[in-house]
């Protein structure tokens, strides 16, 4: 099977590059060739950047495929790129959208791949349902053929998972661990949420890879382990050998003060989700998820600590924490003084 990935070494594809040349997979990446250290041995490297189209036509000229699966389209120019680019030059073309992209609020925490896609609170979830609507219009009026996968929050070990970190170095709350500051933990800690570990996801989406039956269909792939979100911390701290401390904010007194949070928490991470996993599990059966998250965040932080140039906090997101607690007790304060 000839596939080509757009991207292929980020935190999710880089695993399934490997996976895919571990099963024989003729593996072609298109990408600017920048991650070197996640580019996987074997794969065939199409240097050139999928923004610039006039370059990429050049460089994909002559070249066709069974698959092609773009991990790196946000918005609908990017997917008219795409259809200008590979219509009639592949048999599957496979969609990265995302799970956030479910409704919000939610009306039922079990998902399936029939609860509506609507989310007001993220620009970029509903970019991604905008290029859903308009790769199953190409796949109804031109026999495009398009599936969609829609991974949720999926990490590995160059991907610390917390819901309300820095987006600047992931290793920011560990670190503030380690210094025994307080965490943030929106919410009351109890929500549950559901991570998936990429070398999991990775066995599901190899299924998916050239099937006819998958074309015109689309599937979350997710584990099926849900945990409260001081159960995770307690499993990031225990992998780092440190008890954290923490400090319940809510997500609205959170959004209030960083805007900036609201889709990442309100559109996402602070809901309770469990996904229904049957429709993917009926197409490729083999699935199962076999990496718990304690095995998965020891792995993690174990590879950040054999990598010393990604163990640095952004400062300025620790200040920001430490504002946030302060003016969360300052209210609290400012509630009692005034019963007295």
């Amino acid at each position: 099977m000839k596939v080509l990935f757009i991207g292929g070494t980020g935190n999710i594809s880089s695993e399934v590059s490997k996976l895919a040349l571990k099963n024989g997979v003729d593996l072609y990446l298109f990408n600017r060739n920048k991650n070197l250290e996640f580019s996987p041995k074997g794969a065939k490297i199409i240097q050139g950047d999928i923004r610039n189209e006039e370059e990429a036509k050049e460089k994909l000229k002559g070249y066709s495929f069974d698959v092609v699966v773009d991990w790196i389209a946000f918005n609908t120019d990017h997917i008219n790129t795409d259809l200008r680019l590979f219509r009639g030059k592949t048999k599957q073309y496979i969609y990265i959208s995302s799970a956030s992209a479910y409704q919000k609020p939610i009306e039922n925490f079990i998902i399936t791949e029939e609860t509506p896609l609507d989310n007001p609170f993220w620009d970029y979830s509903q970019n991604k349902i905008a290029c859903e609507k308009m790769l199953f219009d190409e796949y109804k009026n031109n026999s495009f053929p398009v599936t969609i996968v829609r991974p949720s929050h999926t990490y590995g070990d160059t991907f610390i998972p917390w819901i309300f970190n820095s987006k600047n170095s992931r290793w920011s709350v560990i670190e503030r661990m380690k210094r025994g500051k307080p965490i943030i933990v929106p919410g009351d800690g109890t929500s549950l949420w559901v991570l998936t570990h990429n070398a999991d996801f990775a066995k599901a989406f190899i299924g998916i890879m050239g099937k006819e039956k998958a074309i015109g269909q689309a599937y979350h792939i997710t584990s099926q382990d849900a945990l409260t979100w001081d159960r995770i911390l307690y499993l990031l701290g225990e992998a780092t050998g440190i008890r954290p401390e923490i400090t319940h904010i809510s997500t609205e007194f959170i959004t209030s003060c960083l805007p900036e949070f609201k889709g990442d928490l309100l559109g996402d991470k602070s809901n309770s989700v469990y996904f229904d996993n049957s429709k993917i599990k009926k197409l490729v059966p083999e699935f199962i998820t076999e990496k718990t998250i304690k095995e998965g965040l020891k792995s993690t932080i174990a590879w950040y600590l054999n990598h010393p140039e990604h163990l640095w906090i952004d400062e300025e997101w620790d200040q920001t924490c430490d504002r946030l607690i302060v003016a969360h007790e300052a209210g609290i304060k400012a509630y009692q003084d005034s019963l007295s």
